[in-house]
């Protein structure tokens, strides 16, 4: 399999088994719990490198669903919540650990992610997943990393999501309108995706218009593009038209004797007329419960970065426009990542906390099919507090339009000694 080389990488490549085991300091004064408790939720504030490192002892191959928005490392320094790999927190680490001068950005990105991501497959559940948000600039880095540290027969998918919903006449080529989410298994072989819960609009295309007994139903295409051997022969429609065959560079999908038995199950709809084209009737009571989620995730299903910003500003307040995030990721994103990849009772991490997102995706989930999802957030930033936890907070007051129902978490310290 081939390999990305960075420079660096000798450094950090086992680095994540160096790292020592840290304390997580109770914060009651901060929490909804009196004391701190690995079964309640958890906010975590210290080095996510370290605290990841800290939950191994309790929560190894425990996490069912992991959600990380890490910096895309865009140049973009002059944030506030900054989105290079240039912060003091990252700079110091990289001249302990690596102690080299001549890192461009994309290594230093490539340090920083390579650790990280040791520690998350760890937590795990063999039949969990890992989704990561990322843009072009370094997604076919973080591929290729993932592919070294998850295995690359562990690849589910990489996820477009349209984050835009207009074009920006500022773009110097091209308007970008969508991020990446990369998607790998611990182990493909024990993962398995949830099924999406149908819409309203999906089932008003069924339709019953012979008032069959069996309910509604939907006209599918009887022809395909796939050769099958016995799927070129005429048909004779009950009005007596001769149709030759299938459609030029197709095939009928079943045989000629299927044809005639689905016929006589009233299977097979003619048309009012009884002179079209045949199609096989698929009932509602009988197709899957769900639909299987695609790979194009539009903004109409799950929101966009402006819908972010909004939902934000909704909940949190700012001194200045400044001071909100840039590309914050609205919960309808990550609540989609929890229908279709954590189970009622999973253990949910994102080490990449920001503002809080995921933890008000678990909590609207926990309230729409009533599981009892757990949320891990890990944040080092000083915002952690008093906009990560702050959120969380505001949220379980019963912040219009987000969950309501009680729920307690404890915030925690990453101790800087070790045990």
């Amino acid at each position: 399999m081939p390999s990305i080389q960075f420079k660096g990488k000798s450094s950090v490549e086992t680095f994540h088994l160096t790292v020592p085991y840290r304390r997580l300091v109770p914060m009651p004064e901060l929490s909804r719990t009196e004391k701190l408790s690995l079964e309640d939720n958890l906010i975590l504030h210290g080095d996510n490198l370290i605290a990841l490192k800290a939950l191994l002892p309790t929560f190894t191959g425990k996490v069912k669903c992991i959600y990380i928005d890490p910096p895309y490392n865009t140049g973009n320094e002059g944030w506030t919540y900054n989105d290079n790999v240039s912060s003091p927190m990252h700079a110091a680490w990289l001249n302990d650990i690596v102690g080299r001068d001549d890192l461009t950005r994309h290594d230093k990105w490539l340090c920083m992610i390579w650790p990280r991501l040791k520690l998350l497959r760890e937590l795990l559940r063999n039949d969990g997943a890992i989704f990561v948000s990322i843009d072009d600039n370094e997604a076919h880095r973080l591929r290729m990393v993932m592919d070294e540290i998850f295995g690359e027969q562990n690849f589910v998918a990489q996820i477009v999501w349209q984050r835009n919903y207009a074009p920006k006449n500022t773009a110097q080529f091209f308007s970008d309108d969508h991020d990446y989410i990369v998607v790998y298994a611990k182990n493909i072989s024990q993962f398995q995706l949830n099924l999406l819960p149908r819409t309203e609009e999906q089932d008003a295309a069924y339709r019953n218009p012979d008032n069959d007994p069996r309910g509604l139903w939907k006209a599918s295409d009887l022809s395909a593009r796939n050769h099958y051997s016995l799927g070129t022969y005429a048909i004779t429609t009950p009005s007596g038209r001769v149709i030759s065959g299938p459609p030029k560079g197709s095939y009928w999908r079943v045989s000629k004797e299927k044809l005639e038995q689905l016929d006589l199950d009233n299977r097979i709809w003619w048309g009012k007329d009884r002179d079209s084209v045949p199609a096989i009737k698929r009932f509602l009571t009988e197709v899957k419960e769900g639909v299987v989620a695609q790979t194009l995730w539009f903004y109409k299903d799950v929101g966009h970065t402006q819908d972010a910003k909004k939902e934000l500003l909704s909940i949190l307040d700012f001194e200045s426009s400044d001071d909100v995030f840039i590309t914050p990721k609205p919960s309808e994103l990550i609540q989609r990542v929890l229908q279709i990849a954590s189970d009622p009772d999973s253990i949910v991490l994102d080490s990449f906390a920001g503002s809080g997102t995921t933890a008000q995706a678990v909590l609207a989930q926990n309230a729409e099919d009533g599981g009892m999802r757990r949320f891990i957030l890990i944040e080092q930033e000083e915002y952690a507090d008093h906009l990560t936890a702050e959120r969380v907070r505001r949220v379980i007051a019963g912040v219009p339009g987000a969950a309501t129902k009680p729920c307690a978490w404890a915030t925690a310290a990453v101790s800087r000694s070790s045990r």
